[in-house]
């Protein structure tokens, strides 16, 4: 019995192809991430910079959230527009 895994990308590339022609796949990774397969099944995915960027800056905003709403309904301090 043979167990399958989801491929969260619709591009696919093997390992060794990978090796064969890396400037391609990363081109390829650049509008869309990109599986690498390894033994047809998914041992990595490849993402662009800028998607990375993205997905860091995502995951601050979900960190600063749950800050916030942890914080919510807790003690305020009263400031004056002037004090600040």
């Amino acid at each position: 019995m043979s167990i399958t895994q989801t491929i969260f990308a619709k591009n696919t590339v093997s390992m060794t192809d990978l090796r064969r022609n890396p400037s391609e796949v990363i081109e390829v990774a650049k509008s869309s991430p990109v599986a690498i397969l390894n033994h047809n099944k998914p041992a990595a995915y490849l993402i662009s910079a800028a998607a990375y960027e993205d997905m860091l800056d995502q995951l601050e905003d979900a960190a600063l959230t749950k800050t916030v709403k942890e914080r919510a309904g807790g003690p305020t301090v009263k400031v004056k527009l002037e004090e600040l």
